[in-house]
């Protein structure tokens, strides 16, 4: 996703099969409602090709203990549907590609579609034990995020296969130059061209507090800058003269 040269960016390395992804969900909810700020996505594809996984028992023992720790340091909701619905369907197979691509069709279809996309595949996966890589799943959040089903399929299909690969490769490039070293990495990109990545350990499970950081961070544009000097007196929510 590009950034638009006036503003601050908050660039969102992500993967829809993210456990801590999903922790971080409350702050990059809140982090769209920061002035200044736009949030950018990028799915790294951490399940694809030949890191698919089908569920197992064994998986399920595995990924239990760190949700668990997820919804005792957040707060985010697990539901039985996953614990003990999803996690036992031996037929699921965990896939990054698929849900990937739905993210990108959303976006495609309405600013803003993808990171609602992201948040409503993480709800279904996590909290209602969706299998979110099915193509009958996905048109059926998409319908649920208000998006026409025939406009949702047709985006989906022209961004399938290599373009959602693309973009796949173009996230990594990005997590790589920021030096992250895996999912979630957010890296805030000032107006001025200037970047770092920021921390988001500490904010886990305070989204009020990482938003006022957030804003406090966020340089003002060259723009913004320039119109201040003139007589307009600019608040969190408009300008006025």
């Amino acid at each position: 996703m590009a950034a638009v040269n006036d503003s601050a960016t908050l660039h969102y390395v992500f993967d829809p099969m993210c456990g801590w992804c999903y922790a971080a969900a409350p702050l990059v909810e809140a982090a769209r409602g920061v002035p200044g700020l736009q949030v950018a996505f990028h799915g790294g594809g951490m399940m694809t090709g030949a890191n698919r996984r089908a569920i197992t028992l064994q998986w399920r023992d595995y990924v239990m203990p760190h949700d668990r720790r997820i919804a005792e340091l957040t707060g985010q909701p697990f539901g039985e549907a996953y614990f003990d619905g999803l996690l036992r369907d031996t037929g699921a197979v965990m896939d990054s590609e698929p849900p990937t691509t739905a993210v990108l069709a959303a976006e495609a279809l309405r600013e803003g579609g993808g990171l609602d996309m992201i948040h409503r595949l993480q709800r279904a996966h996590y909290v209602e034990g969706r299998r979110v890589a099915d193509a009958d799943v996905l048109a059926a959040l998409a319908t649920e995020l208000g998006f026409d089903a025939g406009a949702f399929a047709s985006a989906f299909s022209r961004l399938a296969g290599e373009a959602t690969f693309e973009h796949i490769a173009a996230s990594r490039q990005l997590l790589q130059r920021a030096g992250g070293q895996g999912f979630p990495t957010f890296v805030l990109a000032q107006a001025d061209g200037s970047a770092g990545r920021i921390d988001i350990g500490p904010w886990l499970g305070r989204a009020e507090e990482w938003k006022a950081q957030l804003a406090g961070l966020v340089m003002p544009s060259p723009l913004t800058a320039a119109a201040g000097t003139g007589p307009m007196s600019c608040g969190p929510d408009s300008c006025a003269a």
